[in-house]
C-alpha cells in the first residue's frame, strides 16, 4: 500500500488519519513509550530558537507541535493544517482545553497546495508526516515558499537508522509491534500495517536533510534521537 501515489496516496493517507483520530495520541504514546512528547518538544525548541511571529504547523493532526510552539512567548500564533478533519476536530478541543483557542487556528488544506502568500510566516514545522507527501519535492518547495527570509523550516520525522545492522533489526521489530499494537488498541490493523511500511520505503535522516537543502534551505542542523531511527532537522530560508 505504501507504493501508492500521488492522489490516490493522498485519499488513502487522509482516510485512515481520520479513522484512527480518536486513538492516534494513545497509539503514539505506546509506541513511542511517550518519548513522542520529548522528541517533539525538542523539535518545537529548536522551530521557535530566536525567530518570532506566526508559525505554520503542516500535518498538525491532532495539535501537539502547535501547541509545543505556543509555549514559547516569542510565537504569536500557530496554523495548523491538515487534509484530515478529523484529527482537526481533536487539536480544537485540545486548544480550548490548553487556553490556546486565540492562538491557534486550524485550517484544512494540502501542503503541496498551501493556501497561503510568498513568506507569510516566521517559522514553519512538520512533524511525522513528510513521509506522507505524495510529491516530497514540491511539498518542500511550498513550505519554503511561505517561509520568511531568515525563517526556519524544522522536520520531526521517522527516518531509517544509519548501519544496516541496527536499520535491518529495528523495522524488524517495527514491522511486528505496530500492526499488533494497531489492530488490538486502535481495531484498525491496516493503518498501522502502513506506518511500518512507510518507514521501509523512506530515506535516513541525511537524504531527508538533502532534500531539504536542494529546496532552497541553508545552515542544516541534524539532530537524531531514538538509537537514530528518529530526526529532527532544520533549515534556514536564505
Amino acid at each position: 500500500m505504501v507504493q501508492l501515489k500521488g492522489n490516490e496516496k493522498s485519499r488513502f493517507v487522509a482516510s485512515m488519519f481520520g479513522r484512527i483520530s480518536r486513538r492516534y495520541d494513545l497509539l503514539n504514546t505506546l509506541m513511542t513509550v511517550g518519548m513522542h512528547y520529548i522528541w517533539r518538544r525538542n523539535a518545537a525548541k529548536l522551530a521557535a530558537y530566536d525567530i518570532s511571529g506566526d508559525f505554520l504547523d503542516i500535518a498538525s493532526g491532532t495539535g501537539d507541535f502547535a501547541f509545543d510552539l505556543l509555549r514559547f512567548s516569542n510565537v504569536n500564533l500557530v496554523v495548523g493544517l491538515d487534509f484530515s478533519p478529523e484529527m482537526l476536530d481533536v487539536a480544537v478541543v485540545k486548544s480550548h482545553d490548553l487556553g490556546f483557542t486565540s492562538k491557534f487556528l486550524p485550517v484544512i488544506g494540502d501542503v503541496h497546495t498551501l493556501p497561503f502568500p510568498d513568506e507569510r510566516f516566521s517559522g514553519t514545522t512538520v512533524g511525522f508526516g513528510v513521509r506522507n507527501f505524495s510529491n516530497l519535492q514540491k511539498a518542500l518547495a511550498e513550505i519554503v515558499r511561505v517561509t520568511g527570509r531568515g525563517g526556519r523550516v524544522t522536520v520531526l520525522e521517522i527516518v531509517r537508522p544509519r548501519g544496516k545492522f541496527f536499520a535491518i533489526m529495528f523495522l524488524r521489530y517495527f514491522n511486528w509491534f505496530t500492526p499488533k499494537l494497531g489492530r488490538f488498541f486502535a481495531r484498525d490493523y491496516e493503518a498501522y500495517r502502513y506506518l511500518p511500511e512507510s518507514v521501509q520505503h523512506f530515506m535516513s535522516a541525511k537524504q531527508l536533510a538533502s532534500v531539504l537543502e536542494s529546496v532552497g534551505l541553508r545552515d542544516i542542523v541534524i539532530r537524531t534521537r531514538g538509537m537514530g531511527s528518529v530526526a529532527i532537522i532544520s533549515g534556514v530560508k536564505p
